[in-house]
């Protein structure tokens, strides 16, 4: 894939291959930090410090990893899915003729560190927000699961065993619990993501070149430092931003029969907690999407750089 947001030569699968990589890394390695999150924000009571001393009480550091299989899973698959339909969905935009001619693709070639499409703010906000969706709606039984996983309130043992019981006692409904909230989290936060990652790519690789030669590839390692320095910060403005919806979405999905809806949970949570139940898990959430999302994305887009300069190399030989 071009600067100038030619069609892209690495298919679909590897796109997908790439996703499943990286999103398996980050949830195993940031598996902690969900693990907390999730447990301040099921009674929105429960302090940082309070919940690390109670899960400390067994005595073993993988109590820390409750939750890592379905987490990977949900994780690694749901970041297949996006990447893969994200990549399909700018690259149908790229090559539009007519969104080219409105301004929606970037024309020139400055410098970058990325070799993905490069689309108006617009565009990435649109095209993040769709792919996010896409990818929650599909993995919603899984997330349900990873979430009761990690709270207290539930002893599941297994993801077939959580399956059969979520299927027992709620029906197929209740596998998609919360999917409001976490439609109204996610869309919003992977467009404001893509929008911030995209413009702070832009901005921190032309300073990187104190003389940008158009065209000119970027080293390496540059390039990753500029990707996972751009995930960090845009991951932590838009986790701070669409913090109130991860909170409410945690609550349906622990006590969906306490809290059947998001108006009414968010009425119920803010009368009882206060305004500040909304922002419960934040520093945790803002802590491990700052890293999780830099690490997918500089994973996942190391991969593909590398990818396309492997495949361009037999194709320069032979022109």
């Amino acid at each position: 894939m071009s600067n100038g947001g030619q069609a892209g030569k690495s298919s679909s699968s590897f796109h997908f291959i790439a996703g499943l990589g990286s999103g398996v890394l980050s949830a195993v390695l940031l598996q902690p930090a969900d693990l907390l999150k999730t447990r301040v924000q099921q009674s929105g009571q429960a302090t940082l410090l309070a919940t690390i001393r109670e899960i400390s009480k067994s005595n073993s550091i993988t109590a820390f990893w409750r939750g890592t299989l379905p987490s990977a899973l949900r994780t690694g698959f749901g970041s297949a899915i996006y990447f893969t339909s994200l990549n399909a969905l700018r690259q149908h935009v790229a090559q539009s003729n007519l969104l080219r001619t409105i301004g929606v693709v970037e024309k020139g070639r400055a410098p970058s560190s990325s070799s993905l499409p490069k689309l108006s703010n617009l565009a990435n906000l649109t095209t993040g927000a769709i792919a996010r969706s896409s990818a929650g709606f599909i993995l919603m039984p899984i997330t349900v699961i990873k979430v009761r996983y990690e709270s207290s309130l539930y002893a599941y043992t297994s993801i077939v065993g959580a399956g059969k019981d979520i299927l027992r006692s709620e029906g197929l409904r209740g596998f998609f619990s919360g999917f409001g909230a976490t439609a109204i989290r996610d869309a919003p936060y992977a467009g404001l993501y893509v929008l911030f990652y995209e413009q702070l790519k832009r901005r921190l690789s032309m300073l990187s070149q104190k003389v940008p030669v158009p065209g000119e590839s970027m080293k390496g390692s540059t390039s990753a430092s500029i990707n996972f320095g751009s995930g960090v910060l845009a991951a932590g403005l838009a986790t701070a931003i669409t913090n109130p919806f991860d909170a409410i979405k945690t609550r349906i999905q622990l006590r969906p029969k306490e809290y059947p809806n998001m108006i009414y949970a968010a009425k119920k949570m803010v009368g009882a907690d206060g305004v500040k139940s909304l922002f419960d898990g934040l520093a945790i959430r803002m802590s491990r999407k700052a890293l999780s999302s830099a690490l997918a994305w500089t994973v996942y887009e190391e991969l593909i750089r590398r990818g396309e300069r492997t495949w361009e190399q037999p194709h320069k030989s032979v022109l």
